[in-house]
């Protein structure tokens, strides 16, 4: 039988340490699993997973996306049928490789010219890429739309961040409704970050997600964020590896 990628989507409104999350979902899985392979998809417009992970992007599949876009609004359709056969090769230039995973990012999202046909053979290739992976990790822009739209639209686990706010809450709400509508997913889960302290915990309604962890504020990442430091060195000891490490055991990830 064929084993199956287990696809991790993170999604949340902006600004509640959803790359924060999602980098430390990278770092417990290469940390438990060195014999897995594991890739990281940055689909947030921001290109915030690379600069938590300490990669440099050269190339993106936006890139990738406009170099066909331009080459069909040139007229010249036969190399653009050519650009689209070389994009499988290109998107691997696209990847890069670090220490137990690997990352690619999307870049940003379609503007002027956006061709659907390119875009869904793109998200093709990403599915084909992923498929040789054990692990994939997506963080997404605040929303899911995108997720479905640009990289793929089956995931076996849908995590959503936010923080003690009520929009933070809200936008999960919201989130698992379009959610329910647009991806496939076989789990949900919550992960409440950035709480001040534990009397907030009884005010904070999601009714329609588990919570899978609650994680207080954690200024040795905030320390770590203004440095520019990568988070795979975040000491085992810090709220956010504790946490995102509860979840993802609660959610039978690792």
């Amino acid at each position: 039988m064929e084993k199956r990628a287990k696809i991790i989507a993170v999604a949340g409104k902006g600004g509640v340490g959803k790359t924060s999350v999602c980098a430390t979902i990278v770092k417990l899985l290469v940390e438990k699993y060195p014999d897995k392979r594991i890739l990281a998809i940055d689909a947030d417009p921001a290109v915030g997973l690379s600069t938590a992970l300490g990669i440099d992007v050269k190339l993106t599949i936006d890139d990738i996306r406009k170099e066909i876009v331009e080459t069909v609004e040139d007229g010249q359709t036969k190399a653009a049928i050519e650009l689209l056969g070389d994009a499988r090769y290109k998107i691997f230039d696209a990847l890069v490789e670090k220490e137990g995973f690997a990352f690619i990012a999307v870049g940003r999202p379609e503007s002027a010219g956006c061709y659907c046909k390119i875009n869904s053979y793109l998200k093709e290739v990403i599915s084909l890429i992923s498929s040789d992976f054990d692990y994939v990790v997506i963080d997404g822009e605040a929303g899911i739309e995108q997720i479905n739209r640009r990289v793929m639209e089956k995931v076996t686990h849908l995590l959503l961040i936010t923080d003690a706010s009520k929009k933070g809450t809200q936008v999960i709400s919201t989130i698992k409704s379009v959610a329910d509508e647009l991806v496939m997913y076989e789990k949900i889960g919550a992960i409440v970050n950035r709480i001040p302290d534990e009397s907030v915990i009884k005010f904070i309604d999601i009714k329609e997600v588990p919570v899978l962890a609650y994680i207080p504020s954690d200024s040795s990442l905030a320390v770590f964020d203004i440095e520019g430091k990568n988070i795979m060195d975040l000491p085992d000891s810090s709220n956010i590896v504790n946490g995102v490490k509860q979840a993802l055991e609660k959610i039978d990830i690792i």
